[in-house]
Order: structure tokens, then C-alpha cells, then sequence
């Protein structure tokens, strides 16, 4: 009788080709081989180790980044909304307070939601924010719709403890309730940062996903632990994203993705006249009674143009009229996401050392070298309307921050002296 030989289970085969092919190097070895990070380690004139700079990677990742929004913003003409009533929900539940993130996943979550509402009010001054939790299986209200980043912030810091299990058709159902009174010309968002891999809910879940799609709430999941296919359904019928964030690094950059205002759904936007006001400040000396606070205060604050009460801080809604009460820079800093500047064209180091380049060797916003150590050229950008060139901080500033060209505008201004003239 023959002797059949044994077959390898679970492709022993395949496994040991591979091992011959990496030099029998184990994963952790191979990771550290292909990456060579000890070739980027320099030591300086007292023989210590200096400091990795990680500047061009972070340029890369950004100049990356700036791409892809701008080929999406190419395919196809982009509404977005500008007046904007986001719900961040918080998992606090019991796996909140694993430690993958380090120090634990709260902790991580505290200070990236902090980040995150001080930079969506900072691009969205016209929109409104509002805070719930999840834990022992209901959804707790922590902060109303409010434009006040300070109030949303301390009442966050002042609740982070995790306990028990969550529920998100409960978180759901909460913010169905509030953001079903938002007017139509508002857009309406749910950001869930999910930290468990279940959901403990009194009823269908199905059902209040379809009420969020019929109610026009675009709903968002960022994952902490693994992907669900609940919360993948959740972003797919309401028109949201759905991500698992890696690492801290990896959860920031996915919270601000939400920062800037998304497209507007077609069935969804709808365009409207909406009433605003634009209050006087109050004199310094003048005592009146805060509709915020429900109290006497001195000085400072904000009269309301039609109804003459005082508010406190802008931009805010009128809670005697209801007037939505704004000044003219809130309106300025929303406008540049409807008209955003276009990617700067990069500059190659060896371009820059043609001797018949036109290009100067200083950054044309903060006026210093373009030159790295040792007269090398480093990375530049040019804008491909004024074709100045500019240093990679000043271009993640402009696209950023500014949101105009210095070139463009210098020659604007200069245009029109010219015509005065």
C-alpha cells in the first residue's frame, strides 16, 4: 500500500516561501527594515541625538489631502450649507475606557472633541453645536444647540466618566427629537464617536435609521474599536461617512474632515431668504438684563436690532423675536467655503536652480528663504493665478486660514490704484 503524504494545513507552504523570501526576518523586523528610520537620525556638535523632523511628511499628507478635495470639487458643482445643526454624540459607555489609546479612549476623545468644536466654529460662525452621551443604555442631553464653543467645552470635561453599555437607537431618537425643529434651511448633522462593538436598544433600530433618512439628518460614525455593520448601514442610508479610527493621529485628522461643511444632498438643499440682524454693541456703562443668563450685567454685550433686548456674545438667535443675530465678519468667514482657493501648483527643487527661472528665492507671504541648510533649494508651491511662490507652512495657512492669495489681492489692490489714478 501506497503512502499518501500529508497535505500542509493552513498554507504552512505558502508561509514558509514567504519567510525564505523576507530573509527570515519575523513581521516586527521587516517593518523596521523596509521603513531604515535609524538612516534619519543625525547627532549635532555636542554628539546627542537631534530631534526627527517629520515637516516634509506632514507637508505630504496635506499636500495629498488638498488634492483629492480639490479633483472632487472639479467633478461637479458643490452646494454646501452653510448654516449648520451638528449633534457630536459621545460613547461614554464601559469600552470608552479601554486603554488602545493611550491613555484611554475618553481621554482621547475629550481632547480631540475639544479641538474639533473650537475648529468647526472657527470655519461655521453662523452654525450651531450641541452635545449628548451614551452610557447605562440611554442618551443624555448634555448641551442644547448653542454657538458658544466655551460652554460646550466645560460641560464635556465636567462629565467624562464612562459606565455601562450603549445604546445608539436611544442616542438617535434623542437628537431625532431636536433636530426635527431645526427650519428648513438648516442642515441637519449627527457626529456619533463610537467607542463599542454593540448597541443595547429598546426597539428597532431599522426603523429609526429610516426616520433620520425621511427627517433629512446626515448621520456620521467614527469608530474606535472595529467596523459595524450597523453603524456602516446607518452612514450609507442617511448619506454620512462611516470610518474606524487607527491611532490618535488617525482619529484628529478624521474629526476635522467634518470641520468644513460637507456637500449638500440635492433632494435636501433648498434655497431660502433668511431674516438676520446685525446688533449694535452696548455702551460700556449701560446695565440691562442678559436673555442669556437671565441677569443684570454691566457694559459689553450685543442689542438686538428689532426687539432691543441684549444678548450676550454673537452669533446667537434672539430668544424674545427669534431674529438670528450675526455681525458681518461671521458672514465674511462663511463665504470663502462656497468660492475655495485653488490647490498651488509645486515647484521642484531643480527648477528652482534653472538659471533661467523667473522664480525668486523668497517666499512671497512671509518673505523668507526658500533655501534649506547647506543653500539648498527646499519645496515650494506658486500660485497658478499670480504665479507667486510660496513656502509649504504659508500655503497650508493660505488654504487654511486665510482663505485668499496674497499675490492675487496685491495685485487687486494694485489694479485699482492704478484705476483711481
Amino acid at each position: 500500500m501506497s503512502k499518501i503524504p500529508e497535505r500542509p494545513l493552513n498554507g504552512d507552504v505558502e508561509d514558509d516561501d514567504e519567510d525564505e523570501a523576507n530573509d527570515g526576518l519575523e513581521a516586527w523586523e521587516r517593518t523596521y527594515a523596509e521603513d531604515r528610520s535609524w538612516e534619519d537620525l543625525q547627532e549635532d556638535e555636542s554628539g546627542l541625538l537631534r530631534p526627527i523632523d517629520d515637516t516634509a511628511i506632514y507637508h505630504a499628507q496635506y499636500r495629498r489631502r488638498l488634492r483629492a478635495l480639490a479633483s472632487t470639487a472639479a467633478t461637479a458643482r458643490i452646494q454646501k450649507g452653510l448654516i449648520r445643526y451638528l449633534y457630536v454624540v459621545v460613547d461614554l459607555s464601559k469600552a470608552a475606557s479601554e486603554r488602545d489609546f493611550r491613555p484611554s479612549r475618553m481621554a482621547v476623545i475629550g481632547r480631540q472633541v475639544e479641538t474639533f468644536i473650537r475648529e468647526f466654529f472657527d470655519q461655521n460662525p453662523l452654525s450651531h453645536v450641541g452635545l449628548v452621551t451614551i452610557k447605562d443604555g440611554i442618551a443624555h442631553c448634555l448641551t442644547e444647540l448653542g454657538g458658544s464653543p466655551e460652554s460646550h467645552i466645560k460641560a464635556l470635561m465636567g462629565k467624562l466618566d464612562c459606565s455601562g453599555d450603549a445604546s445608539l437607537q436611544n442616542a438617535l431618537e434623542l437628537v431625532l427629537g431636536y433636530l426635527n425643529q431645526i427650519p428648513s434651511y438648516g442642515h441637519r448633522e449627527v457626529l456619533i464617536l463610537y467607542s463599542a462593538l454593540s448597541t443595547c436598544d429598546p426597539g428597532d433600530l431599522m426603523e429609526t435609521i429610516q426616520k433620520c433618512k425621511k427627517s433629512k439628518i446626515r448621520c456620521s460614525v467614527i469608530g474606535l474599536a472595529a467596523e459595524m455593520f450597523i453603524c456602516k448601514h446607518l452612514c450609507q442610508e442617511t448619506g454620512g461617512t462611516y470610518y474606524v479610527a487607527l491611532d490618535e493621529t488617525h482619529f484628529k485628522e478624521l474629526i476635522l474632515e467634518h470641520a468644513p461643511p460637507p456637500p449638500a444632498i440635492s433632494e435636501y438643499a433648498t434655497a431660502n431668504l433668511i431674516k438676520m440682524g446685525f446688533p449694535q454693541r452696548a455702551a460700556e456703562g449701560s446695565v440691562a438684563i442678559c436673555t442669556c443668563h437671565e441677569e443684570a450685567k454691566t457694559g459689553g454685550g450685543y442689542t438686538c436690532p428689532r426687539c432691543k433686548v441684549r444678548v450676550c456674545e454673537l452669533p446667537t438667535e434672539c430668544r424674545i423675536c427669534g431674529l438670528t443675530l450675526i455681525s458681518s465678519p461671521h458672514l465674511a468667514r462663511s463665504y470663502h467655503h462656497l468660492f475655495p482657493i485653488v490647490p498651488f501648483d509645486e515647484v521642484s527643487p531643480s527648477s528652482q536652480n534653472d538659471p533661467h527661472n523667473s522664480l525668486l528665492n523668497t517666499c512671497f507671504g512671509c518673505q523668507q528663504s526658500l533655501h534649506t541648510q547647506g543653500s539648498k533649494p527646499g519645496l515650494s508651491v506658486t500660485c497658478p493665478k499670480c504665479k507667486q511662490q510660496f513656502c509649504l507652512d504659508c500655503d497650508i495657512y493660505i488654504h487654511e486660514s486665510l482663505h485668499n492669495c496674497p499675490g492675487c489681492e496685491s495685485f487687486r489692490h494694485s489694479k485699482s490704484e492704478i484705476a483711481s489714478q
